[in-house]
This record gives structure tokens, sequence and C-alpha cells, in this order.
């Protein structure tokens, strides 16, 4: 018996469930910003408790239309917010914890991935808000990690379970982020003490001022309110074979194979095949559920039961993100601990 079988009744906010989309709730039609945030504030229990069993919820029918009013609905959902480390893509700050879900280009998708799954800490629930929904496609897709996990080949669990994944970062001003934005400083002893804090191992490379990080991480991790085991990671997200065959050429022959912006592997250091990757892909894909945006919705993800991404779209289109809720590795069982180098049987 999972802990959250004892969460609160979902009482009061009728959650709409169809095949293919995210659980649905409709709030009160017609409220303003402030009686929103009472309702919001009065049943949040409720929908935390609907997050816990669905891994995601999306609350339609409110008055959020910038970033003034999608803070005043985080702060009737969320209690703590957390920080967003190691930065990976660009996002604009509107301030007060606000950022853009991603400033992405359009037609780049992205696939399904946890926020800051090779941190040690990270946020265990993210706040989604539609201010502008886009024209064509765009939806902020989720899928349920509980269920990646079972549906993956018991073999490649296993070897996952025992070895970890690892993240090898290459940080360039021409491809991904350079390491000061990333770590947020200019000071390379700052951002080396952060590696050395973080159990990131570093590197630096000397004839362009630029820098590499290793660091290995469990794959799987357990959910510290349900209990439940889930997939937990960037491994399939970041591997080389998941790129688009002409961007990977492209990169390949400019960086080189282990010179890419960002690389996985193994955390015993091994390259899975192209079919493991894909194999892993293809779970992704059949766990994915997207519902298309509104303006004024809301979705919020546990973001250790759920994993989400963004599909291509057409038209103008402004997502916000506010993370919160933070929670430690060492509070989620790792099945493997978190280390600079490669797993080697200890």
């Amino acid at each position: 018996m999972t802990a959250f079988a004892d969460a609160p009744a979902t009482t009061g906010i009728d959650p709409v469930r169809e095949p293919g989309k995210p659980v649905v709730v409709h709030t009160p039609a017609g409220a303003d910003l402030a009686s929103a945030v009472d309702w919001l504030t009065s049943h949040r229990a409720a929908i935390q408790a609907e997050l816990r069993r669905s891994g995601a919820v999306l609350l339609r029918g409110l008055p959020v239309d910038d970033a003034a009013s999608f803070a005043a609905a985080r702060d009737a959902l969320i209690e703590r917010r957390a920080g967003y480390k190691e930065k990976a893509t660009p996002r604009t700050d509107f301030g007060e914890g606000v950022f853009s879900s991603t400033d992405l280009p359009a037609v780049q998708p992205i696939r399904l991935h946890n926020e800051n799954s090779y941190t040690l800490d990270f946020p265990g629930v993210l706040l989604f808000g539609c201010v502008i929904a886009p024209e064509e496609g765009g939806a902020t897709t989720v899928g349920d990690m509980r269920e990646a996990l079972r549906l993956l080949p018991t073999e490649l669990v296993e070897r996952f379970a025992r070895a970890g994944w690892l993240l090898v970062r290459n940080y360039s001003e021409l491809a991904g982020l350079p390491w000061y934005k990333t770590f947020a400083t200019q000071d390379k002893a700052v951002a080396e003490a952060y590696c050395e804090e973080n159990t990131v191992g570093y590197e630096w490379v000397d004839e362009d001022d630029s820098m590499i990080t290793r660091q290995r991480r469990s794959a799987i991790v357990t959910h510290p309110v349900t209990g439940e085991k889930t997939w937990f990671n960037h491994f399939a997200f970041w591997n080389s074979r998941t790129l688009d065959p002409d961007v990977r050429e492209v990169l390949v022959e400019t960086y080189g194979e282990d010179g890419l912006p960002f690389n996985t592997y193994l955390g015993d250091g091994s390259r899975l095949t192209d079919a493991e990757v894909d194999a892993i892909n293809a779970v992704y894909d059949r766990v994915t559920v997207r519902e298309t945006w509104q303006q004024g919705d809301l979705m919020l993800v546990d973001n250790i039961l759920c994993a989400h991404g963004r599909e291509a779209y057409k038209g103008d289109r402004k997502i916000l993100v506010a993370m919160g809720e933070p929670v430690a590795l060492a509070d989620c069982s790792p099945e493997t601990q978190p280390s600079t180098t490669v797993f080697a049987g200890e």
C-alpha cells in the first residue's frame, strides 16, 4: 500500500478523465482573479490528491492572462518555490520565480523529461500556465513515469538500476549554453565550488576557456510521498541517438562524438545500442498524453511521477512556468548514488 492511498479525496473538483489526455478539472466559470485564487486555495488538498494519483492535472477556466495573475495562482497552489539549477535551455525570467517554459524555436519539439533530473535537488512540482494559446500544436505533453518504468524492457531496467546513467556536457558559446549561463556566474571558482558541492565532475579546456562536466545519477527513484518507483532521468532526452539525424550529423562533424553539447551513457560509461535507445523513446511515445492549450489554463505536474515535453507549434505561444516544492534526491531512495565517475561495481 502506497502513501497516497491515505491522501484526501478529490471532493469538489470533479476530475474529467479521457483517454490520451491529462486529467482536466473545470474551475468556476466567470470568476475574477481574487475569487479564483480563493477557489484554488480552498480546493488545494483535493487538487494535490488528484496530482498524486494522476501525475498531472489541468485546471481550466481561470482568469490567468499575465505573469502577475499566474504568480497569484501559483502562490495558492504551491507552498515553497524551487530554484532552476544547472540551466540547460534558454528561458525568459519574468521575476518572482516565473519563467517562460522555454525559448527554444517553435519548430523544435521537446521530448518528455523530468525537470532537473541530473541535480541533487529538484522541483517536486511544476506549474505551467497558458497566457497566449498557439494557433496550432504547442501542447505541453506529459507522460506517467510509473507506467514508463513498467513498460521498459526488464533487462534494460536492471542495468540502469545497477549502474545509473551518466551525463556529459560540453559547454560552448556556439551550441547549448556556455558554462557561465548554466552556473549563473562569471567566476570560475564559484562554478567549481558548485560542482564540488553538488557531485559534478569538471575540467577546463584551456584553449577556448570552455568546460566539460560529468555526473552520474540514478535512473530510478522512489516518490517520497506515494512510495512508488519511477523512471526519472534525461538519458534518452540527451542521448545522441535521439537527435534528428541531420542535426546529429552536423554536430558530430563539428564537435566530434565526444564533444557534443550533451550526451548520455549507461552509468558504467558504456553506450546503449540504437535499438535500446529507440526502445526507451518508444515507451515515452506510448505514455504521452496531451491537451490543446486554452488561454487561462494551468497545469500542475508532479515532476517525479510525470515527465513533460512540448509539441512544435505555429503562431504566438506564451506558456509560463513556476517550480516548487523542492525535493532532495537523497529523499527519493535512488537506486544508485550520485558520483562524478562511472559505476565500477562499488
